[in-house]
């Protein structure tokens, strides 16, 4: 009988390939259809960024209305092509998601062993703050996808024998997109002064061919014109790119708080858009134990990259509490460096015995279950029964889509973000006629016309002949009376 060698074995020798399959299909579903199961409905947020991408023009472009403007353009073209749906608002974000998981899986592989980068890339993308991130129709998620592909396009310039020029025309031009999303100009500015302070850098960027480096420093320096022109000619625009909205100095240390507290809640959960805790403590002690692995090395190690993004993070966090979730990616890094001490460990335990490297797979399977299916449960069922959290999304696009006949003439306060936000349902479906409550209905000709309102309207009149017939409730349990349907007696 032939001696068993596992080297040999079929599973084995592609065991990665097969492993970043069944990771990327997981992936993919989970990030597709995660937005039509939670959370529940559409926050205000979100509202408000798909009123600003549809009221997007090329002249408000021209005039520097730049802010997050590579989204505010993919989610235009979504409402556009699909209509005013949750799912068309979060599109962007699905999309943008499904590239920085593909990022963030090429830059673990990049800078780890196979195995390490695979297990660090199932737990992050599959991670609670990740698939927020991944389904929440807001800009929020640029914050961490321009860094991740920064560091994805940096690796692969640095520690190359000779660069492709390719690559750097890629990484200026990200480089420049970065700069339009709220506080990255921070970041870039350091990765210039850290590029020309490196003599390891600067002798990559000197040994380039000339011309296309000479292209690159051009594109640079035009979007750079670019931006600051913006940022002179309209105070708004700088103060969203260097400060956030409502920046107060006094506040800088109250917004720490708040933009971390989600991530290390794990009592009572928090009011808010975030469900607590962002990040289980498993993956929190993993990332501890591989920030401690490496600290003898710290300066010649991604450790380094991990603390400065933490340190960034922090600072944002000053200024606006959302940018905390910029943590996810240092937490990768960390998760990373955690997982491989793990198996070194392990396998320095047997050294010369590979029977114990597929025995491993046992305990780590159960600890990768442990991390990701309380994860995806915590995820799930937070967003749609947790009540300090639920609360703050709200189903009343469907509601309207599926109670309300052609035609019906829809009431609701004016100037307010519900008005603003089904301007948009009446230009794009034609169902509905959108009206203020302090306009006054014309006289209805027809008179299976129905009337409906966003809330209870107390102070609005009603024509005459019109009473109340139904009222559409939510599931939620605050304010569930969300719509009031009027027909004449």
């Amino acid at each position: 009988m032939s001696k068993l060698i596992i080297s040999k074995l079929f599973l084995y020798r592609y065991r990665f390939v097969i492993g970043y399959i069944v990771l990327g299909l997981a992936f993919v579903a989970l990030v597709l259809t995660m937005p039509l199961i939670s959370p529940a409905g559409l926050s205000d947020v979100e509202r408000e960024s798909a009123v600003s991408s549809y009221n997007l023009h090329f002249s408000s472009i021209t005039t520097g209305d730049l802010v997050d403007l590579p989204y505010h353009i993919l989610q235009k073209l979504s409402i556009l092509a699909f209509g005013l749906t949750s799912y068309a608002i979060k599109l962007p974000s699905i999309i943008v998601g499904l590239g920085l998981g593909l990022l963030i899986i090429l830059l673990l592989n990049r800078w780890f062993k196979s195995n390490v980068a695979l297990l660090a890339s199932i737990v992050t993308v599959l991670s609670t703050p990740f698939l927020y991130l991944a389904g929440s129709g807001t800009p929020l998620i640029m914050l961490i996808f321009w860094p991740t592909l920064l560091l994805w396009l940096g690796s692969k310039i640095q520690g190359e024998k000779e660069p492709k020029p390719i690559w750097c025309l890629f990484f200026a031009i990200a480089l420049l997109l970065a700069i339009y999303t709220p506080h990255l100009i921070y970041l870039v500015a350091f990765i210039i002064i850290f590029t020309i302070w490196n003599p390891h850098l600067r002798f990559t960027v000197k040994s380039l061919p000339k011309l296309p480096l000479i292209a690159t420093i051009i594109i640079i320096l035009g979007g750079f014109g670019v931006w600051l022109t913006n940022v002179i000619t309209s105070s708004s625009v700088a103060l969203t790119v260097f400060f956030g909205d409502n920046f107060s100095l006094n506040n800088f240390f109250e917004n720490i708080k708040t933009g971390f507290a989600p991530f290390f809640s794990w009592g009572q959960p928090l009011e808010g858009l975030y469900l607590s805790p962002l990040i289980g403590l498993s993956s929190v002690a993993l990332a501890i134990t591989g920030l401690l692995s490496t600290r003898k090395g710290f300066f010649a190690s991604r450790n380094a990259i991990a603390s400065c993004f933490i340190v960034f993070a922090i600072i944002l966090a000053g200024l606006t509490p959302d940018s905390a979730l910029l943590l996810v990616l240092p937490v990768a890094i960390l998760t990373a460096h955690g997982l491989r001490y793990l198996l070194e460990k392990w396998y320095g335990l047997f050294p010369e015995n590979p029977y114990a490297r597929v025995f491993a797979i046992f305990p780590l399977t159960i600890l990768l279950a442990l991390m990701i299916i309380p994860s995806l449960n915590h995820y799930v069922y937070g967003y749609k029964y947790t009540p300090a959290v639920a609360t703050q999304f709200s189903t009343d696009l469907e509601l309207i889509d599926k109670n309300l006949a052609n035609d019906t003439l829809l009431i609701t306060e004016k100037d307010s973000l519900d008005y603003n936000f089904y301007k948009i349902y009446e230009d794009r479906h034609h169902k509905i006629k959108l009206y203020s409550s302090d306009e006054k209905i014309p006289v209805l000709t027809e008179p299976e016309l129905s009337i409906a309102t966003i809330g209870k309207l107390d102070d609005y009149k009603l024509p005459d002949g019109y009473a109340l017939k139904n009222i559409v409730t939510s599931p939620k349990s605050d304010n569930s009376d969300r719509i009031y349907i009027y027909t004449r007696k």
